[in-house]
């Protein structure tokens, strides 16, 4: 929040607050688990991106004062955090308006993988579930999708309808389709991901069934 400090609850016991992360200067405007559970990203307005480990277990008070890692590279609060589900330790972040780049860690090194610069603010990330695709959303100043392949970072997609911010995303559990939320006060609805092998075939035996009821008998 505000103070600059992520606190971590654990609500299956009575004393839920179990640590006390601090390594940003000003808000924190960014959190995600990695999919092992293991570390949490942080990003704040003071373009640090902070990723977290469980040494604040260590702690006497619970308290952790040294992130695992602290990357400085992007020049812009750091809302936009993504981890990918199909590549261990690979973390994607994106920068406000005065960076505008999407950056590639490796969570266990520190790394920069690679840097793409979007020319627009970068709201959110979200990885395809079952392709290397990435998703990226939008402000300033075209509020925008744009479909990435990845590693190559080729664009497959530019996706246009918001009037505002592109605050949020989510993934449908089949991994088809992507739910927008912005500040336009508005939810959009994007079918621009496969869905992975499940969701061919079940599109192919849609298309089937289709075909056999329209034949001339």
């Amino acid at each position: 929040g505000r103070d600059s400090v992520v606190m971590q609850h654990d609500v299956r016991v009575a004393d839920h607050k179990v640590g006390t992360l601090r390594g940003h200067a000003q808000e924190v405007c960014g959190l995600k688990w990695s999919p092992s559970g293991t570390q949490l990203a942080s990003g704040g307005n003071d373009n640090i991106l902070n990723v977290w480990d469980d040494r604040y277990t260590s702690s006497a008070n619970g308290v952790c004062d040294q992130p695992l890692l602290r990357l400085d590279q992007h020049r812009a609060a750091v809302k936009a955090l993504a981890w990918c589900p199909w590549q261990r330790n690979l973390l994607a972040s994106g920068g406000g308006t005065a960076d505008r780049m999407i950056r590639f860690w490796n969570s266990s090194t520190g790394a920069c993988l690679n840097a793409v610069d979007t020319h627009s603010q970068v709201c959110a990330l979200q990885w395809a579930k079952h392709d290397r695709e990435l998703v990226s959303s939008h402000g300033y100043s075209h509020n925008q999708l744009i479909l990435w392949k990845y590693p190559s970072m080729v664009k497959v997609a530019e996706l246009t309808g918001h009037t505002s911010r592109v605050l949020h995303m989510a993934q449908s559990p089949d991994g088809t389709t992507v739910v927008t939320a912005a500040a336009d006060e508005t939810l959009r609805f994007w079918k621009i991901l496969s869905g992975g092998e499940a969701s061919k075939k079940e599109r192919a035996a849609a298309k089937e069934s289709i075909l056999n009821s329209m034949s001339i008998r």
